[in-house]
């Protein structure tokens, strides 16, 4: 590290902290609510899956069906519709932890379970739906 990172430090995380995706994703998310509580409801209903994920990215990708596209929409954040049963077969769920999503998962009429992908890894987190 130089010198002037040190002395910059408290610059650095300012601008870090405005960099971050999970500031656009949260906006994105109360814009898209109504949308993904839809497609939530819909793939309950017709017995696609009682496991919801919506996977949330910034770039290409080939899991899920995309329903709101970024470009089309003028957000920063793409939703693809997915299941979990989907997540299983592909491997991103491993089978032996099936069990163990299943038990953490929350109640779908209450919150989104999103699966974030951004460069570094991704993660899933639960987001209340906006009422």
């Amino acid at each position: 590290m130089e010198p002037e990172e040190l002395l910059n430090e408290e610059k650095n995380n300012e601008e870090n902290k405005k960099e971050s995706p999970l500031v656009s994703l949260e906006a994105d998310l109360k814009f898209f609510n109504e949308s993904i509580r839809e497609v939530s409801v819909e793939i309950m209903m017709e017995g696609l899956s009682n496991y919801p994920i919506f996977i949330a990215h910034q770039h290409e990708l080939k899991l899920g069906e995309l329903i709101l596209d970024r470009h089309d929409l003028n957000t920063e954040w793409s939703i693809h519709a997915s299941t979990m049963e989907e997540f299983v077969e592909k491997g991103v769920i491993k089978e032996i932890l099936k069990e163990r999503f299943t038990k953490s998962y929350k109640n779908p009429y209450e919150f989104m379970c999103v699966f974030v992908v951004v460069p570094e890894g991704a993660n899933f987190i639960y987001y209340p739906y906006v009422r």
